[in-house]
C-alpha cells in the first residue's frame, strides 16, 4: 500500500493521519509534500482552527523507512540530500503555520516520526507509547529538527544520553520534562487531542497566531527585541475585533463568540 495523508474534520479541527500501516506510518517525501500542501490549503481555510496530527494503526510513525534509505546509498548523495529538504520543509511549514497544531501519539514515535511531533505546539501521547531517537543504532545522526528540540529545552547531559545511544523513552519520562503536554489512556490520544483542540478553537484565532509566533521567535531574540514584538503584536490584536468581543464578554460574564 502506497504511503498517504489521510484527511477529515471534526468541527473546527483538522485531522491529518499518516497512513503507511504496512510500515508502521513510515515517512517519505510523499508524505513530506502531502503535509506542505494540506497545511498550506488550512492556513486560508477560515472553518480550520486546528491541525491534529495522528498516525493510522497502532503507532504514530517509525520514521524514515530503512529499505529506502538502504537504496539511497547506491544513489548520489544529492538524492538524499532533496529527500531530507522535504522533511525540514514540512517541518519549517509546521513552525511557521499561524494555528495551533497537536500531535496525538500512540505506540511509537520514532526518528523522523519523533521530530515531528515536537515540531508540533502540543503533544498528546498515550501512556504506553514509546519515542526514540535511534538514529546512532545504525550509524545515522537526526534530522527533522529534533536535535534542536530537544536540545533547546532539556539538559545537554540527558540529549546525548537519548541521541547518543539510541534510548527508548516513556511517555512519562518525556511529560515529567515538560515534552508532552497531555499523556491519554492507551488507545486514546486522539480523542484526547480533540478535546483539547475544541478548547483551543474556542478562542480568538489571531491571538493564538500571535501566541504562537511570539513563543516561537524568543529563543533567537534579546529581551528587547522580543519586548518590540510583543508590543506589535498586542496592539494589532487589541485593535482586533475580537478583542471587543472578548473584552465586553469578560465584562457582561457571557462567553465570547470570536470571529475566524
Amino acid at each position: 500500500m502506497t504511503a498517504q495523508l489521510k484527511s477529515h474534520s471534526v468541527g473546527h479541527t483538522l485531522v491529518l493521519t499518516l497512513s503507511n500501516p504496512e510500515y508502521r506510518n513510515a515517512l517519505g517525501p510523499e508524505i513530506y509534500s502531502a503535509g506542505i500542501e494540506a497545511l498550506n490549503a488550512a492556513e486560508s481555510n477560515h472553518d480550520v482552527h486546528t491541525v491534529v496530527l495522528t498516525g493510522e494503526g497502532a503507532n504514530f510513525s517509525a520514521g524514515g523507512n530503512l529499505n529506502r534509505l538502504l537504496n539511497n546509498r547506491q544513489l548520489p548523495p544529492e538524492h538524499q540530500a532533496q529527500s531530507i529538504d522535504g522533511l525540514h520543509g514540512w517541518i519549517e511549514t509546521i513552525t511557521t503555520f499561524p494555528k495551533p497544531i497537536l500531535a496525538a501519539v500512540e505506540g511509537a514515535a520514532a526518528g523522523a516520526g519523533f521530530s515531528l511531533a515536537l515540531a508540533c505546539d502540543f503533544l498528546v501521547a498515550a501512556s504506553n507509547s514509546v519515542f526514540v531517537m535511534a538514529y546512532s543504532n545504525v550509524a545515522l545522526s537526526p534530522d527533522g529538527g529534533g536535535s534542536w528540540q530537544l536540545a533547546s529545552s532539556l539538559p545537554k547531559a540527558l540529549v546525548n544520553q537519548w541521541l547518543m545511544l539510541g534510548e527508548k523513552i516513556g511517555a512519562d519520562q518525556l511529560f515529567a520534562h515538560g515534552v508532552i503536554n497531555q499523556i491519554a489512556a492507551p488507545g486514546t490520544s486522539l480523542e484526547t487531542a480533540l478535546a483539547l483542540a475544541e478548547r483551543l478553537n474556542l478562542r480568538a484565532p489571531n491571538a493564538l497566531s500571535s501566541i504562537k509566533e511570539l513563543v516561537n521567535a524568543a529563543p533567537d531574540q534579546s529581551l528587547f527585541e522580543q519586548l518590540n514584538q510583543e508590543k506589535k503584536h498586542f496592539v494589532n490584536n487589541l485593535h482586533h475585533p475580537n478583542a471587543g468581543i472578548g473584552i465586553q464578554a469578560f465584562l457582561n460574564k457571557e462567553l465570547p463568540n470570536y470571529k475566524a
